[in-house]
């Protein structure tokens, strides 16, 4: 029987979902099987909870439709309430079939509704669970927050068996005045100081049987809306056809004043509310957005348009800026947007995430696995395998040089990996250039992240680069003029040790980065060919699919070669090999010459490695599904567990990685290049920002 934990809030406002997505990123970090339900929820029958859509949207996990809060009422006032505990104990058996964890969200009070409290303590107790309480400051001081939160305590407390696991505080220094412009939330959110205050008060609570599970700090970036979220909320039409996205609005501007005056709010992320008659402002904001600062959008008020000559002139400086219109005037409008609530909506996604990172990162949650009753199997989740990877890399202590150090995703990643790390990046670059870019997206650069220029230390490489290709006869000018490609200066760097890996590829091609690798890296010892491997994030479990980016078509020897390498590359981080080698037939069951290629493939490899799962040829279903496998392949050891595919060929392995990356939302990581001396990967030309950091970590603990 799965473990259970009760969320139950003191009081309204703690911030509950957020709580209990927290705790599903924390508990799936840590190799446990999560599934949640919210038995009863205050809300009309007719339509899907919010926090239901949540956390359906931010971990693939779909709760069941709760009770309403008015029909479990109507029981508890006739009664029933035995007949809805079984309800509710039904509920939470659906959920926790082939969970390791179950995540029960209580009630969010109300103060129309009675009964909130009774029946959030009666699910509890219902369910033998272990409770953990949410609480906010809310204005109080420490002092007052501990008796706030053992009144709570009461009334789960039950003595010496108690359930009672801990408290969550969450929405620490948060402003106590939330209607206020989000430009003056940015200015009074707290900072580390009160929060250090808080703990230290309330450390009385901790007791092996009562712990502060976790201090939420209040972040003003996490309350962001999307431009569309306040569009939708002021009914606002869209003056430019432009359908709203872009940054987030960290910050709202009323612009009055002239241009001269109001040229200091033009930064990144904020929205500015203006009249619309302001032609001037308008022509400012375009301007700024067409020199690249990202401007969240501009608000004309009262119902006033600009001149449509104007709009003409300006159309091209207007396309990554929405234009919205009200006819509220600017008065009205701003007491509007003071009084917006701050909940995440269910489809952004990407506040959502953020708020998940957010909370898992200030949760204890090795006391949550060391107070569970029984030994829990572990898996590698997707959210596991990420945490992982950040924290092997950041034990590995590497640097890793980022040849494209002038592209914004790589500058971006870099500043992550700095902050938070993963690894001592290199950006090969003009300084100025690359603080002219982070200027305009808005981050600020660490002291500590390296930037060269390439100019001024080329000559360095290039006597060094003639003695590793001298069996070339590469002249002075020759590896002079090679070395002006910062891809091959950095494999220089590399070549000599002055950094530990190399990321590259985000505006070159895969054969960009390989071929200096493979000219002034070489193999390594034992391997007779590079390969590559991604890491597909499944949502139960990460595989491993090679070699799907660099060997186009591999004889039987170098597919057993790319099967070992990937098996390997499993183990080192953290999946059991169990590797399937994929063909068009399972077993016996077909012929033809590449079906033969697979089956010797598998051969060569299992006499070079007995003691490895190994097994086809298996096709794709009878590797990864249990119920096929066991039809096609009983007595295999593999088929149906596969976590490591091997496909045939170049054109097999990108067309099957990509089908599924795409048509399951899957995400990929990779490829990460396999028998080279030194770790060199390749990216994706479309790579996000969240691809680099994750391949500058692979990178790292690749030069361990």
């Amino acid at each position: 029987m799965p473990h259970t934990f009760f969320i139950a809030p003191t009081e309204i406002k703690t911030g509950l979902t957020s709580i209990t997505l927290g705790l599903i990123r924390t508990l799936d970090q840590l190799g446990l099987k999560v599934a949640t339900c919210k038995p009863i929820a205050n809300f009309e029958g007719n339509h899907r909870h919010r926090s239901i859509a949540m956390i359906h949207h931010a971990s693939g996990i779909e709760p069941p439709q709760p009770i309403t809060l008015t029909h479990a009422q109507a029981m508890v006032g006739s009664g029933k309430i035995d007949r809805l505990m079984e309800d509710v104990v039904a509920m939470h058996h659906t959920v926790a079939a082939q969970a390791d964890v179950v995540i029960m969200e209580g009630i969010d009070p109300d103060r129309n509704q009675p009964y909130t409290a009774k029946l959030n303590v009666e699910m509890a107790k219902t369910l033998n669970a272990q409770v953990i309480l949410v609480a906010a400051p809310q204005g109080r001081t420490p002092k007052q927050l501990e008796e706030h939160i053992h009144m709570t305590q009461g009334l789960y407390d039950t003595g010496k068996n108690s359930n009672l696991l801990g408290v969550i505080i969450n929405k620490v220094n948060a402003p106590n005045n939330r209607a206020v412009p989000i430009k003056d939330q940015a200015i009074v959110s707290g900072n580390g100081t009160s929060t250090q205050l808080a703990m230290n008060e309330l450390s009385k609570l901790d007791s092996p049987h009562f712990k502060i599970l976790g201090l939420i700090p209040w972040d003003a970036n996490l309350v962001a809306p999307r431009i569309e979220d306040i569009a939708r909320y002021l009914q606002a039409s869209c003056l430019n056809d432009h359908k709203p996205q872009g940054p987030r609005v960290a910050r709202i501007s009323l612009c009055a004043r002239t241009v001269p005056n109001m040229v200091s709010t033009l930064t990144p992320g904020t929205l500015i509310v203006t009249p619309g008659d302001r032609e001037d402002i308008l022509l400012a904001s375009a301007m700024a957005a067409s020199n690249g600062v990202p401007l969240a959008g501009l608000l004309l008020t009262g119902g006033l348009l600009p001149n449509a000559r104007v709009m003409e002139l300006l159309a091209p400086s207007l396309q990554k800026l929405p234009v919205l219109t009200v006819d509220t005037d600017t008065f009205q409008t701003a007491s509007q947007l003071s009084h917006m609530d701050d909940a995440v909506m269910p489809d952004d996604l990407e506040r959502v995430e953020s708020i998940m990172n957010h909370v898992a990162d200030h949760l204890d949650g090795q006391f949550m696995l060391e107070s569970l009753k029984t030994h829990l199997p572990t898996r590698l989740s997707p959210a596991a395998f990420r945490y992982q990877l950040v924290e092997m890399a950041k034990a590995a202590k590497k640097s890793v040089v980022l040849p494209e150090g002038e592209e914004p995703r790589t500058i971006q990643a870099a500043v992550i990996c700095q902050q938070r790390g993963i690894a001592q990046c290199v950006l090969l670059g003009k300084k100025a250039r690359i603080q002219q870019l982070a200027s305009s997206l808005g981050i600020q650069l660490p002291d500590d992240l390296q930037i060269l220029d390439p100019d001024e230390i080329r000559p360095d490489y290039i006597e060094p680069m003639m003695v590793l290709r001298k069996h070339k006869n590469l002249s002075y000018p020759m590896a002079e003029a090679q070395l002006e490609d910062s891809v091959v200066l950095g494999t220089m760097m590399l070549a000599l040790d002055h950094v530990d890996g190399l990321v590259s590829g985000a505006i070159h091609t895969t054969a960009n980065t390989i071929r200096p690798a493979l000219q002034l890296i070489k193999t390594a010892p034992g391997a007779k060919l590079v390969s590559s491997v991604f890491f597909m994030l499944l949502p139960d479990q990460v595989m491993v699919y090679g070699d799907c980016a660099v060997n186009p078509d591999p004889n039987a020897q170098e597919l057993a070669d790319i099967a070992l390498q990937s098996a390997n590359s499993a183990q080192v981080f953290g999946i059991e090999p169990k590797v399937a080698m994929i063909s068009y037939s399972t077993g016996a069951s077909g012929s033809g010459e590449d079906v033969e290629k697979v089956r010797q493939a598998t051969q060569i490899a299992q006499q070079n490695q007995p003691q490895l799962l190994i097994d086809g040829p298996l096709q794709y279903d009878a590797a990864t599904t249990a119920s096929v496998a066991a039809s096609k392949a009983p007595d295999s050891l593999v088929a149906g567990l596969a976590s490591v595919v091997i496909f045939p060929d170049l054109n097999t392995g990108n067309t099957t990685y990509k089908a599924v990356q795409r048509s399951a939302n899957v995400v990929s990581i990779g490829p990460m290049l396999q028998g080279l001396a030194k770790p060199v990967n390749d990216l994706s030309r479309g790579a996000l920002v969240e691809d680099i950091v994750y391949t500058i970590a692979l990178t790292a603990i690749q030069a361990r």
